[in-house]
């Protein structure tokens, strides 16, 4: 199956509209369900009910007989992943020490991406091996989504130290350091021109690769982010977070080059 071009031009703006708006709540979401984690002082139960929110989140884009409803479940889907972020996080960060604290976050990387790895190639399996409907594969995709997080109901929390209960936040954006607010800028322009996978998607068909080629460039670009997560952590605690960034942005910027010119064989 080959898309053409004029189709996935038309479906382009529902494509940005639709991943704009989950990846907008997604954000959001991140933000307060991290605050909310640090005035509760618990991180569990916040990312236990973004994990159940994300999966049942799945089976109603295979539902779906119409883009409405797929940024319904989209959306659904990102605020799940943003209510479980940080608190995931927080609870990754409290298990180290800060000097192998890179290495642990490289190794949940490794896993996050090792499954975006799997899932694709699953996924043509059923639909080329088993001539499964693509609607099919989103109802599948509930069954890893439940087992997370019944594995994630096993995760310990360490009780968090003990604080005064206050109405309100102790820090203020005036209270800030200076070096925060040049990262937040400079993820905030990164963020800017940074596309969706979506979108990249799309380029990859445009100029005439077929479903399921697609699907294994998909597949491969998450086994290349699998294999480079656990070593970037590890330099990253030998030799400092900034310079393993500054390098990741570097790579970043050159495949977007590389996307721009590539054309149809």
């Amino acid at each position: 199956m080959i898309f053409k071009p004029h189709a996935v031009a038309r479906a382009c703006p529902i494509v940005g509209l639709v991943d704009g708006i989950a990846q907008a709540a997604q954000n959001i979401v991140q933000g307060f369900s991290g605050w909310l984690s640090d005035r509760r002082q618990c991180r569990k139960p916040i990312a236990l009910a973004g994990y159940l929110l994300a999966a049942l989140a799945k089976p109603v884009i295979g539902l779906a007989a119409g883009w409405p409803t797929v940024l319904g479940a989209r959306f659904l889907d990102r605020i799940g992943a943003g209510f479980r972020s940080a608190p995931r996080d927080a609870l990754l960060a409290s298990s180290f020490s800060e000097a192998h604290r890179g290495k642990a976050f490289g190794l949940e990387g490794f896993g996050d991406n090792l499954g975006a790895f799997l899932g694709p190639l699953l996924a043509v399996l059923l639909m080329g091996a088993l001539a499964v409907e693509i609607r099919w594969i989103f109802y599948i995709a509930f069954v890893p989504g439940l087992l997370a997080f019944l594995m994630a109901l096993l995760v310990g929390e360490r009780p968090a130290a003990a604080v005064a209960a206050k109405a309100r936040i102790d820090i203020g954006p005036q209270q800030f350091p200076k070096a925060y607010w040049a990262y937040l800028l400079a993820t905030a322009l990164f963020g800017l021109g940074n596309s969706s996978n979506a979108f990249l998607i799309l380029r990859t068909q445009e100029i005439g690769a077929s479903l399921v080629t697609t699907t294994l460039i998909y597949a491969g670009f998450n086994l290349v982010a699998a294999l480079v997560s656990y070593p970037a952590g590890f330099l990253s605690d030998r030799f400092g977070r900034k310079g393993v960034l500054l390098l990741s942005f570097g790579i970043f910027r050159a495949a977007y080059i590389g996307f721009a010119p590539a054309a149809s064989s």
